[in-house]
């Protein structure tokens, strides 16, 4: 089994990680739709093969996610693979974050994971095979200073898999999450910037800080994500289910 002629969505498909995993699941013979907040970089994406189409959505919003769906199927047929990819991170110490930060940490990161995952559960149900992964982090494995918010959320991700996959273990579906640690994105470029600015390091300075908690002295690369969730939907991996995949050099 492999993802040839498989329908898979991926959220947060406009950059970075989703980019890369689109391009990677089209290559191997899936039809893709790419789904995110803006239409521009998702037009980007989808010039890079005639296999990935876009469709706009906010995956927060759980109206907003079911018709999205529906236009993923009228584009590509019914759903195989769902990659919840969309998230986002914001630091600030836990003595400051506000009400409204930690809302929309949960919000983006864990209620948009089961926001998509429940608009393709009934397609993957009938057919009896699909695969439910979620890009979550290491920081759903071990704690972070001053992303507390984010690391909660991440936390949930990794029991909402857990959880579901128990669920759904007889029916041939898998619910899996992969754990990256820092990850080359423009993700990281933020975060980076956001050191400069408040502690005074230079970028270099930053980047040795980030980089010093992999044991290889380095960030992950985008094309092992890609790699990595490419692997989870193919038949050497069908008995992997409710595992969160650390790709963090041993890290974690």
């Amino acid at each position: 089994m492999s993802v040839q002629d498989k329908h898979v969505i991926v959220t947060g498909g406009g950059t970075g990680v989703g980019a890369d995993i689109a391009e990677s699941m089209a290559h191997a013979g899936a039809k893709v739709t790419i789904m995110g907040r803006s239409e521009a970089p998702l037009r980007e994406v989808a010039k890079q093969h005639k296999f990935i189409g876009w469709v706009t959505c906010d995956v927060t919003d759980p109206d907003a996610v079911k018709e999205a769906f529906q236009q993923a199927r009228g584009l590509n047929g019914p759903i195989d693979v769902v990659v919840a990819n969309a998230g986002a991170a914001e630091s600030v110490p836990f003595a400051k974050m506000s009400a409204a930060q930690l809302q929309a940490m949960l919000s983006v990161n864990l209620v948009g994971v089961a926001n998509v995952w429940q608009a393709a559960l009934g397609d993957m149900k009938s057919q009896g095979w699909g695969r439910m992964i979620a890009v979550a982090s290491t920081a759903g494995l071990k704690g972070y200073p001053y992303v507390s918010a984010y690391c909660a959320a991440k936390h949930g991700v990794v029991g909402l898999t857990k959880a579901l996959a128990l669920e759904l273990a007889s029916t041939g579906v898998t619910a899996n999450a992969i754990c990256p640690g820092f990850i080359e994105t423009p993700m990281l470029d933020r975060s980076i910037a956001n050191i400069v600015e408040k502690t005074g390091m230079s970028e270099e300075q930053a980047r040795a800080s980030l980089s010093s908690g992999n044991p290889q002295k380095r960030f992950i690369q985008t094309d092992e994500v890609a790699g990595t969730a490419l692997w989870l939907c193919t038949d050497a991996a069908r008995g992997v289910n409710g595992h969160a995949l650390a790709l963090s050099g041993g890290e974690v």
